[in-house]
């Protein structure tokens, strides 16, 4: 390799709930660099989630976090070219790119969905994930299966 690798810079943790996580998400989320809207579609989707949660004893923040873990990948399939033909081969996920491709389905698929505000987008699909149901369980239990499928090119691995 001829250059570095970038530095990881450091996150401030968000104003109200004092997490990086927070911070990460909203980053993520967030459209032509207009971050304190991010910041409100953020906070009003984690209060919706708050009035509409069945768990009594947890937060909305608490929910989202669940939400995320129900939604990360322990495996994936990655292309591989091997004498010609190109393989799927299932891989571990480092830990940062579990987190990054959770945000990723979770916001993709909050908003692909039909309420009314991104708020609600957003709370309707963390309350789906955190029940292990929505469209962004399903793509982590598909990229499950894909790579149950291809098990048998594991030793392709490089």
């Amino acid at each position: 390799m001829r250059k570095r690798q970038a530095k990881k810079r450091p996150l401030l943790p968000d104003p109200k709930f004092n997490d990086q996580l927070v911070t990460r998400f909203v980053n993520m989320m967030m459209w032509d660099g207009k971050k304190s809207v991010a910041f409100k579609i953020f906070y009003d989707a984690i209060a919706i989630v708050e009035e509409k949660k069945q768990d009594e004893e947890k937060t909305g923040l608490e929910v989202w976090k669940d939400a995320l873990s129900n939604v990360m990948p322990h495996v994936e399939v990655r292309s591989r070219r091997v004498g010609g033909a190109t393989f799927q081969i299932p891989m571990q996920i480092r830990p940062d790119r579990k987190v990054s491709t959770a945000m990723k389905w979770l916001i993709s698929f909050s908003r692909k969905r039909n309420e009314k505000s991104m708020a609600a987008k957003l709370a309707a699909e963390v309350l789906a994930a955190a029940k292990e149901e929505g469209a962004a369980v399903k793509k982590r239990v598909d990229t499950h299966k894909m790579a149950e499928a291809n098990k048998a090119f594991s030793h392709f691995r490089f």
